[in-house]
């Protein structure tokens, strides 16, 4: 009898056991990394490195073929104008020369000839002792004689041009940086002879990044100095920015003019330039943030009193690997997912791992 009241106790416990509502589920709380939107008040600096250079630069060449038989500068030679830098063997020109002055004198020579010849049968014409077709003659043959005086003056003057340009002279002062030619060479037209760098400015010489080019100030001052010896320094101002990247290295050469630049900062020295960027336009987060909602950007915003996600969609100003500039849509001071944005849903809470403020 015993045994029935247990086992009937036992039974209606089950029952009443089984009728009781199920525990409800805990929450599911995603771990998420973050960070805190902030607006920059400023830019960051950006140093670059880079050497000195002659802001002109040329090259000294002849203009004719030839041996060179001398060369009177070597590398880091001062120079002044006027001064001559080489010598071709001008035998050749020397020689069209003496055969330019001797057709010369040859053609003045049939030029006297014919004046007295039109003067006399001028003379005779007006007297009546002469014909008028001898008298044409006469003057067509002075005239012919005058055109070949001035054509072979020109020879002469082309000839002496042609020696001339056997000597080659600096027109203005600097200091040589190469030399293409040695003596007993043959060298041809336009060949560098020697490589000069005019006095007068200098340049700082970069190979920039397109992206640095993109965010810089229009007109930033860069502060330059040696990379050896940072007390020497000076300031200088973008000269020149090349149009066309560098086809190995793909950035952009830019010149920075130098003001007054201290003598230690010699030709080929190496220095640092530096520069503070502005403030990009909007607010920057990792581009991991970054997904899709109705077709347009957007990130997930934590509520910091419920820590749930909320998506909103953001307009994207600038975008590349690691980061994403934002013009409208985020706050200052409003946290935002950056790791974890796939597994997200509106509402869902949030526990924050971590993030940057």
């Amino acid at each position: 009898m015993v045994k029935h009241w247990i086992v009937a106790a036992g039974v209606l416990a089950a029952i009443l056991t089984g009728c009781q509502e199920p525990a409800p589920p805990a929450p599911d709380i995603r771990p998420v990394r973050t960070v805190t939107v902030q607006r920059s008040t400023g830019g960051e600096p950006v140093s670059l490195t880079g050497q000195i250079r002659a802001q002109d630069e040329v090259s000294l060449a002849f203009r004719l073929d030839g041996r060179l038989i001398e060369r009177n500068v070597n590398v880091g030679d001062a120079i002044k104008p006027g001064q001559v830098i080489g010598r071709l063997d001008a035998q050749i020109q020397q020689n069209a020369l003496r055969q330019a002055q001797a057709s010369l004198s040859a053609a003045q020579g049939q030029l006297t000839q014919a004046r007295n010849t039109f003067s006399r049968q001028q003379e005779l014409l007006n007297k009546g002792f002469t014909t008028r077709a001898q008298f044409d003659q006469a003057q067509q043959a002075l005239q012919s004689a005058q055109a070949q005086v001035d054509s072979t003056q020109a020879q002469l003057r082309n000839a002496q041009e042609q020696v001339s340009y056997t000597e080659l002279q600096a027109d203005a002062a600097g200091t040589v940086t190469a030399t293409g030619a040695e003596p007993g060479e043959v060298v041809r037209a336009g060949q560098m002879i020697a490589q000069v760098a005019r006095q007068g400015g200098r340049d700082a010489v970069f190979d920039v990044p397109a992206q640095l080019i993109r965010t810089a100030p229009s007109d930033p001052v860069v502060d330059i100095a040696l990379t050896d010896d940072p007390t020497v320094k000076t300031t200088g101002r973008v000269r020149e920015v090349s149009p066309q990247a560098d086809p190995a290295t793909r950035t952009f050469q830019v010149k920075v003019g130098l003001t007054n630049p201290p003598p230690a900062m010699r030709l080929g020295a190496t220095v640092v330039g530096r520069i503070q960027l502005t403030a990009p336009p909007g607010v920057e987060i990792p581009a991991s943030s970054l997904t899709e909602a109705n077709k347009r950007p957007a990130v997930w915003v934590v509520d910091p009193q419920s820590q749930t996600v909320s998506l909103r969609n953001v307009d994207i100003l600038r975008q590349d690997p690691a980061s994403v500039v934002v013009s409208q849509g985020l706050e200052t001071g409003e946290v935002v997912v950056t790791a974890g944005v796939q597994a997200l849903r509106p509402g869902q809470k949030v526990r924050l791992l971590g993030g940057a403020s």
